[in-house]
């Protein structure tokens, strides 16, 4: 799991990297949809006790409710939000950066080649709670965007770096022995 040496076979890298990232995703899930349900439950059941202080449009496969005093419901610490999220992206690196430097090893490349997403994406999760602070706290006047389309096209640039690596790591490994040593069995 933390041997950065040899090599991986695709049939052996992409089972462990898809559970890697499927728990991933559903420990970010286990912790985002209870705390976004509460604040959903408790926008609704504000709205029913308020309804001159709140507009609630419904339709078919839509329901919003929006509160006009920003303070009547408790928003949830978003910065605890962003940690967790950093703390989850972060250990998903560190639990896939091994296996993908074996599997990009099994192509004849350098691990080197899996950094430029991390960069992006490291980029992205620290930048974001700074762009959503700045959008909270100025209510009287617009956002400065340039926070936002730099953010942008960061993420634009981390899919096209992601996308690539992806597809070095779906290449055929090298026959025979390369310079990271012998096909894995």
């Amino acid at each position: 799991m933390t041997d950065f040496s040899g090599r991986d076979r695709r049939g052996r890298f992409w089972p462990y990297a898809l559970v890697v990232l499927a728990l991933a995703y559903v420990g970010m899930a286990a912790v985002m949809i209870p705390l976004m349900a509460g604040v959903f439950a408790e926008a609704t059941a504000y709205a029913a006790a308020n309804p001159d202080q709140a507009t609630v449009v419904s339709g078919p496969g839509y329901y919003s409710v929006q509160i006009h005093d920003p303070e009547a419901i408790a928003m949830p610490d978003f910065g605890l939000v962003f940690t967790a999220v950093g703390i989850a992206a972060a250990l998903t690196v560190i639990l896939l950066a091994a296996a993908v430097t074996r599997r990009l090893h099994d192509t004849g490349r350098a691990g080197w080649w899996g950094l430029p997403p991390v960069v992006f994406l490291t980029t992205g999760l620290l930048l974001f709670p700074r762009m959503m602070d700045q959008m909270m706290q100025s209510e009287a006047e617009a956002p400065s965007m340039g926070l936002f389309f730099l953010l942008f096209a960061n993420n634009l640039i981390y899919i096209i770096c992601l996308l690539g690596l992806i597809i070095l790591l779906v290449l055929d490994g090298t026959k025979g022995p390369n310079r990271y040593g012998p096909p894995s069995d």
